[in-house]
């Protein structure tokens, strides 16, 4: 009630300040003039005259001075306003009186909450990012969807508001009906894809599998798309696709993708699959299938050599560091792979955003320090 107290005290002073000065205009051309008194003065001295109350000679000086004011004033009064002008200003008033509180009505309902308890400063602070003013948010958003089932817009918003509150099963529906009503694109097929594996507690499943497929239809660089596309090999059981599918989704990442760490978690799970060592040709994996152990070891030992030595000529590939690091571990050298990360820190020192990949990379094979 205090709130509403308010907004009238406000509305009412809002029309005072419209109606004071139209007031005035029109008290101001109601009120009898100077001009009007002396001509009534005049008016006044020629019926003196005529009745014998006055001489002749003061009749005429007193209708000398009065002329003479009242030329004066007649100079200095500005010019009366038109007739119509009455008719605007009373118009102007009526429109006043109800056209301001419909106005402030009318803008107030759609975007304020009249119904809304007192929410004290304090609360406030005491509540914000809590699950339960979430979850009210949450309510006024769906009661609007209900009354308007097309509002594209408004599906969008509360989809990845309802898979953060673990409400997966209805982020579903509410991805399904973005991309109804605001048409197909790689994010928001992703984002159904990624819904759908929550929902199957983080199985990829033929049908979340499906979605994820379309979206790298749309976008083959989708992030989301192909990161998932490579669980789903890791989960049936095909770590080399796996691993090659997040090799090249970092390959064109970002260096400061926020995303990185976790593909290169996962890729290290899955122990790189056939690509722990250096990238090979076709042609040279196809003759590595004919060498004994020896000879294949043999020729990789050599990649991996040719790869130190062109780093450090060129020290600015970190995925080329990260890839001489890994291949030391998996032929259990653990100090040349210590000394490749020392080298790797020292080339890119003077570029924050590569040591940080860098960093993290590392971390990932168990090298921190």
């Amino acid at each position: 009630m205090t709130l509403w107290f308010v907004f009238a005290l406000m509305t009412v002073a809002a029309i005072f300040a419209v109606l004071l000065p139209l007031g005035r205009s029109g008290r101001a051309q109601n009120q009898g003039s100077e001009v009007a008194v002396y001509k009534d003065q005049l008016a006044e001295i020629e019926r003196d005259l005529a009745a014998g109350l006055i001489a002749a000679p003061e009749a005429e000086a007193a209708r000398v001075e009065i002329s003479r004011r009242l030329l004066a004033a007649a100079g200095s009064e500005p010019a009366s306003e038109p007739t119509s002008s009455l008719k605007w200003r009373r118009a102007a008033a009526v429109l006043a009186l109800a056209g301001l509180p419909l106005i402030a009505i009318s803008v107030y309902m759609p975007l304020g909450s009249p119904r809304l308890q007192d929410f004290p400063l304090a609360q406030r602070e005491r509540g914000a990012g809590s699950g339960m003013a979430l979850e009210n948010l949450v309510v006024q958003v769906e009661q609007h969807l209900e009354k308007n089932p097309t509002d594209g817009r408004g599906w969008n918003v509360l989809a990845p508001v309802l898979v953060r509150l673990g409400r997966f099963d209805d982020a579903v529906r509410a991805y399904r009906n973005s991309l109804t009503y605001n048409g197909e694109s790689s994010e928001r097929r992703a984002d159904l894809g990624e819904a759908i594996a929550a929902a199957a507690g983080g199985v990829v499943t033929a049908e979340a599998k499906t979605e994820f497929e379309r979206a790298h239809g749309l976008n083959a660089d989708d992030p989301k798309a192909n990161y998932f596309l490579g669980l789903a090999a890791e989960q049936d059981g095909r770590k080399d696709d796996a691993a090659n599918i997040w090799r090249a989704l970092l390959a064109k990442a970002p260096a400061d993708a926020p995303w990185r760490p976790l593909v290169q978690t996962s890729l290290a799970r899955v122990g790189g699959g056939g690509a722990t060592m250096p990238a090979l040709s076709d042609e040279t994996v196809a003759a590595s299938k004919d060498m004994n152990e020896g000879d294949r070891n043999a020729m990789v030992r050599g990649m991996v050599e040719r790869l130190a030595t062109r780093l450090k000529q060129n020290g600015d590939d970190v995925e080329g560091w990260l890839r001489l690091v890994r291949a030391y571990l998996v032929m259990g050298d653990r100090d040349k792979a210590m000394g490749a990360s020392t080298d790797a820190r020292q080339a890119v020192a003077n570029d924050a955003a590569r040591l940080r990949q860098l960093n993290e990379g590392l971390k990932t094979l168990g090298l921190d320090g």
